[in-house]
This record gives structure tokens, sequence and C-alpha cells, in this order.
């Protein structure tokens, strides 16, 4: 729930080269592509019109919105026959869950980013569930990214801006609770599998195959 994630004091620079990173090097991901959604770039619009003026943030273009959901593995370290059946096991698991239906309206700092929580998560959580299941029943469970016992900490959500260098949180806090805006609430009917990099102090990606959840919500 948006309510028990609280601002941070500090953050600090979100491009430090995570293991396994390097520049050039490619990685595949199941996540949501958001930058369709015209609501919610609207939405993000309205808050980073008030985060223009700190230089340590990187605002991130709608056509790079998206909200993280499940690593795969590095393009070389991952086949290309591996691929195609992950893909075809997660157009299968998720053909039988439902849309998830979840509602965004205000942002948070936390550490490396400024992002907005997607509520109810557990909507998310099962199409994550279904996609680990289908990455598992390709790769196998322990080659599943993301330990399972972490994964309850799993807090769907879409970034706004990311942090740059170590800067205090308070005065951005105080810019995004300036802003007044109406929450977002979305169908989100596709996840995407991904291919993208981080070269250019921004998740970009060169592939976005939609694959679509089955059931549509109630009501």
């Amino acid at each position: 729930m948006p309510g028990l994630v609280e601002h941070v004091d500090e953050m600090q620079d979100h491009w430090w080269w995570r293991p396994g990173w390097r520049v050039g090097r490619h990685f595949y991901a199941c996540h949501f592509v958001m930058g369709g959604c015209a609501n919610l770039v609207e939405l993000v619009r309205r808050y980073q019109d008030e985060l223009r003026r700190f230089p340590g943030l990187d605002l991130i273009p709608g056509d790079w919105l998206h909200l993280t959901m499940q690593g795969v593995g590095f393009v070389d370290e991952v086949t290309y026959e591996q691929v195609t059946r992950i893909e075809r096991a997660i157009r299968e698991r998720i053909a039988l869950v439902p849309v998830p239906l979840v509602t965004f309206h205000q942002p948070v700092v936390r550490p490396e980013a400024i992002y907005l929580p997607a509520a109810p998560s557990a909507p998310i959580a099962a199409v994550r569930h279904a996609v680990r299941a289908a990455i598992a029943d390709v790769l196998g469970a322990d080659n599943v990214e993301q330990a399972p016992e972490h994964v309850q900490g799993y807090r769907p959500h879409v970034s706004v801006a990311y942090s740059n260098s170590a800067q205090p949180a308070e005065p951005i806090a105080a810019a995004l609770a300036a802003v007044t805006a109406e929450p977002v609430t979305l169908a989100l009917r596709h996840v995407a599998l991904l291919e993208f990099h981080r070269d250019a102090r921004m998740y970009q990606w060169s592939r976005a195959e939609q694959i679509p959840i089955g059931v549509e919500p109630r009501g």
C-alpha cells in the first residue's frame, strides 16, 4: 500500500554498476511498459514539472516509463531458444491471471528514485508470480532472478526520476507535496518481454514483445 512507503531522508546515486552490468551489456526482463498510458504519462509530467529544478535528478521520458516486475537474465547468458520458450511459457501462464486494476497517485522519495506506488499491489504480484513460474519452467527454479524469500518485499511502482548524486530528500519531497493531481486508475492488460540497456543513464529497450494478460477485471 502507498501509505506504508515513506520518504527517505537522503538520496544516493542510482547509476552505480550493479553486479554483472557494464557498458554495452543488455538484459532481458518482463516488465509493464507504461508510455502508452496517456493519463499516467500526464500524471508523471505534473510531478516532473516540479522536479526540473533539481540537477541531481534524471527525469524519465514518457517513452521509457515502466513498472519493474521481473528480470530474466543477461542477453549473453540466455540463449535465443530459451528466450523463445520463456515467452511461450509466460503467454500460457498469464492467460489464466486476472488483469491488474491499479491506482497511481502520490509519489514517494526513495534512496535512488522517486516513484509512484501501484495500489493494490496484490494483482501485480499475482502476475509476477506467474512470470517467475514461467521462467522457472525453462531455466529452473534456481535460475529465477531474485530468491523466492525476497519476493515478499516487492513493491510495484513506476519511477518518475532517478537520483544521479547524493542529495537531501526533504526539498524534493516538499516540491512534490505542492503538486495537486488526481489519482489515475489503469487496467494493465499486457506485460512486455524486454531487451534493454542502461548505457545512457536511463533504462532503454530495443525489444518490447507485448504479452496479453488473460482474465478481464469484473465490474
